[in-house]
């Protein structure tokens, strides 16, 4: 959870998004008809989405998370020890929660709006006021069982919640937040899950390998197939590009 020199060191301008925006600028991005079957043979793979449009190319890659790309169908059906990975490897269970107020007043007070704790349900917290920003936000998580609980209770609830947890680490200053927001990556369908996936004891030993493999002309890329930044969006890029340049080398030996 390191901000100086580690994983949250940086933000994005504009917002994370602008990363998807600008690599999908120069490409042809179909968006709201998502994949539904895979079909490969042997001079290439044809890709059906739910609407029945159908797209065919020399190769394919999937970025899905692997627990999500396990869920398309594939025709053929997937070698027992890929499909085997992708049922070994869940997402976590997380809430992403903001609260907005007047202004960062944590600062006047000479506190960086980071918070780590063993008393939850919101264990860790950052400032997430964007550069230039008026008004004060802060961030938390809610994590693991702490996330599986709290999903089945109310807005209302969690909302308390994590109010009194911001007032626990930062003052009473942070009980009354301008706004609240909250993100259930849970319920995400393209997700159900974050922030990447979790390898249990022995799926590494056991599966590893199966996890950027190709299978015939289907290539697997995203945060999980990095070797640097693993489940970051750094990881997510670094992936795409690597399986990219090896796609690209195939087509044209």
């Amino acid at each position: 959870m390191a901000v100086d020199r580690g994983a949250q060191q940086d933000r994005i301008a504009g917002g994370s998004w602008r990363i998807s925006e600008r690599m999908a600028a120069d490409l042809d991005v179909r968006l709201g008809d998502p994949v539904r079957t895979v079909q490969q043979t042997e001079d290439g793979v044809r890709v059906t989405t739910r609407g029945g449009t159908s797209h065919d190319a020399a190769r394919a890659i999937i970025t899905l998370p692997p627990t999500l790309a396990g869920r398309l169908e594939y025709d053929p059906p997937l070698p027992s020890w890929r499909d085997q990975l992708t049922q070994k490897l869940p997402s976590g269970s997380v809430f992403k929660v903001y609260a907005v107020y007047p202004t960062p007043f944590w600062r006047e007070e000479g506190l960086n709006g980071q918070a780590g704790s063993d008393r939850g349900p919101v264990k860790v917290t950052f400032d997430n006021t964007p550069p230039g920003y008026d008004r004060g936000i802060l961030m938390g998580f809610i994590e693991a069982e702490d996330g599986r609980r709290w999903a089945r209770r109310t807005p209302e609830e969690r909302r308390a919640a994590v109010v009194d947890c911001f007032v626990r680490y930062f003052g009473q200053r942070a009980a009354e937040p301008l706004e609240y927001v909250e993100r259930d990556w849970m319920a995400e369908e393209f997700s159900r899950g974050c922030y990447g996936a979790h390898f249990a004891p022995g799926v590494w030993t056991g599966f590893g390998p199966a996890l950027r493999e190709p299978v015939g002309r289907l290539h697997w890329a995203g945060a999980e197939c990095s070797s640097v930044w693993n489940g970051y969006m750094e990881g997510a890029v670094r992936s795409g590009e690597a399986t990219a340049d090896d796609v690209v080398g195939l087509l044209s030996s």
